[in-house]
Order: C-alpha cells, then sequence, then structure tokens
C-alpha cells in the first residue's frame, strides 16, 4: 500500500507540469502559477486547518518549518532556478534529496542506513540524469545552480523537521500539517510572486495542449485538486508506510511521470536515452524498496517505535 500511495503521488505531482505548462505559454507567469497551485491548495484545505487548529499553539515551529521548506522554498527556488538553467538540469539538482537525505542520516545523525537504499538512490539519481538528459544543456550560471540546491535542500529539510517529531503519540497529524503548511506557504508566496500583477483574463480563455483547446480554469483545477491536495495527502501517508530513505528513492518517479505525460499530452516525445534513464530510475526504486530495514535501537519504553528512524517515518516526508 506504501508502494501504491508513493507512485499515485509520483503521479499526481509529475502531472503538475503538463497541467502548468499550457498555462504559462498562454501567458501566466511561472510564479503566479506556483502562487495559484498553493493558494487553491491551502483554500480547499482550510476545513481540515480548522479541525487542527491547536497545532497552530502545540507545534509552530512545525507548520512553520513545513510552509517556508515544503511548500514555498521548493516552489520558489525551483521556479527561479529555472528561469536561469535548463529545466531538466534544475529538475535532477532537486531530485538530488534523497541522496542528501541519506547523507543527512548517515553522517550528520550518524543512524544506520541499507546499502540496498543507498544502492537504490545512485542508480535512481543516474537513471534521472538520462531522463533529463543532462549533457544537453551544460551552459548554466552559478546561481542557477545554486537555486536549484537550495530546492533540493528543502525538500531534505522537512525530512530533518519530521525527526523533532517526539513520541508516536505526540506526532501530529500529518494532514494538519499539510493544510497549515500549505497557508502558511501561500501567504509567503504571496509576498514573492505578487499576484495582484497577475493577468487573470487568462484564467478565463483557453490555453493549448498538443494542439487541443483545454479550459484554463479546468488546468488549474488539475493543479490545485490533484497535483497539490492529492499529491501532498497521499506523499505524506506513503511515507509513513515506507522508510525515509525508500521513500526518497520513490519520489524520484516523479520525473519519469512528468516526462512521460509531456510526451503523452504535450507531444514531447522521449528520445532512447530517456526510455533507459526512466527504467533505471524504476529499478532503483525497486532494489531500494526491497532493502531490509535496518535495526534500530530501541527507545526507553522498549518498543522499536520509538526509534528516531522510525518517527521520521511517521511523521510526514519530502514533496
Amino acid at each position: 500500500m506504501g508502494l501504491g500511495l508513493a507512485l499515485l503521488s509520483a503521479l499526481a505531482f509529475g502531472g503538475s507540469g503538463v497541467a502548468a505548462k499550457p498555462l504559462i505559454e498562454a501567458g501566466l507567469d511561472p510564479l503566479h502559477v506556483a502562487w495559484l497551485r498553493v493558494a487553491g491548495g491551502a483554500l480547499v484545505m482550510l476545513p481540515v486547518a480548522w479541525r487542527h487548529r491547536a497545532l497552530v499553539l502545540r507545534r509552530p515551529a512545525l507548520l512553520a518549518g513545513f510552509g517556508l521548506l515544503a511548500v514555498a522554498g521548493v516552489q520558489a527556488c525551483y521556479f527561479a532556478a529555472i528561469s536561469r538553467i535548463p529545466v531538466g538540469v534544475a529538475l535532477l539538482i532537486e531530485y538530488l534529496a534523497p541522496a542528501l537525505v541519506l547523507g543527512w542520516v548517515r553522517f550528520v545523525q550518524r543512524k544506520p542506513v541499507t546499502r540496498a537504499a543507498a544502492l537504490g538512490v545512485v542508480i535512481a539519481v543516474a537513471g534521472l540524469a538520462c531522463v533529463v538528459e543532462v549533457w544537453s544543456g551544460l551552459g548554466f550560471d552559478a546561481l542557477g545552480l545554486l537555486l536549484a540546491l537550495c530546492a533540493a535542500c528543502c525538500q531534505v529539510g522537512y525530512f530533518v523537521l519530521s525527526d523533532h517529531g517526539g513520541d508516536a503519540a505526540e506526532v501530529p497529524d500529518p494532514f494538519g500539517v499539510i493544510a497549515y503548511g500549505l497557508l502558511i506557504g501561500a501567504v509567503l508566496l504571496t509576498v514573492i510572486a505578487r499576484p495582484w500583477g497577475m493577468d487573470w483574463s487568462v484564467l478565463a480563455g483557453s490555453a493549448s495542449m498538443d494542439g487541443a483547446s483545454v479550459p484554463a480554469w479546468l488546468l488549474l483545477c488539475w493543479i490545485v485538486l490533484l497535483a497539490t491536495v492529492v499529491a501532498y495527502l497521499t506523499g505524506v501517508v506513503s511515507v509513513r508506510l515506507l522508510s525515509p530513505q525508500v521513500a526518497g528513492v520513490v519520489a524520484c518517479l516523479e520525473a519519469v511521470v512528468a516526462t512521460v505525460l509531456a510526451w503523452v499530452l504535450l507531444g514531447e516525445h522521449l528520445s532512447g536515452p530517456q526510455l533507459f534513464g526512466g527504467a533505471m530510475v524504476l529499478v532503483g526504486a525497486l532494489i531500494a524498496q526491497s532493502s531490509k530495514s535496518v535495526a534500530t535501537p530501541r527507545g526507553p519504553s522498549g518498543d522499536a517505535d520509538d526509534a528516531p528512524e522510525n518517527v521520521l517515518s511517521r511523521s510526514g516526508g519530502a514533496v
């Protein structure tokens, strides 16, 4: 079930670019599309936020961190990066996050990680390089690289924040964290994107998807409901069922999904290296999933579920 939800999350996240690109080509700024995505998701999740309103007083730091890093940070840094370097290169650097997660867990927190998970990361990242054809765009600047790396660090940052969840009984409901994260992210992106200068008339018209005319509002609903709300919810639940290392590797499938959907819906055909790279990402995810959990020290109660790695797994995951 964890893998199934992780795949559903990758499918939902991967579809965001396919829906966003026609809107951008129709005249919307990329940052405005990002703001619409997060603000729309926050609006949909308002009832959930109200239900978990006690979190504002109980875990303000966690909510602020999720909104700053997992929502606003990733979105703003990624869109700023693709304005300076090729999209494929920025995507590859952003999805170095699984490798950075392993490095953090192993060398900073000094917790054991499985060899299979590490091997899965290496294979998946190498395959991802083929999917985005990183060799086709090597003329980029240092600032663009730095922004893309910041996007990867923002994804890792959520894993680090989740490690402060405390006892299993005290771990906050992930749906509440997502709801407030989207609200905080929407506020931050409002300052960055300045939506009052957006061309709202674009949303009343239509956009071209591989020659077919599609209502812009329908694409916006796709981005908000599927690529944001469904993607975040299924993603967090899947990480609670998988280990953080495995979930991080499976997250690489988003790039494969995005590339395939672009092929089918936007007519952006895949090359041989891209097909080979997609297969490598799948193999890397399967290797990581087949790995056995490393024995973790038991908590004060004697229950292995109190171990820091398991608390991290239950607390949510990267987006």
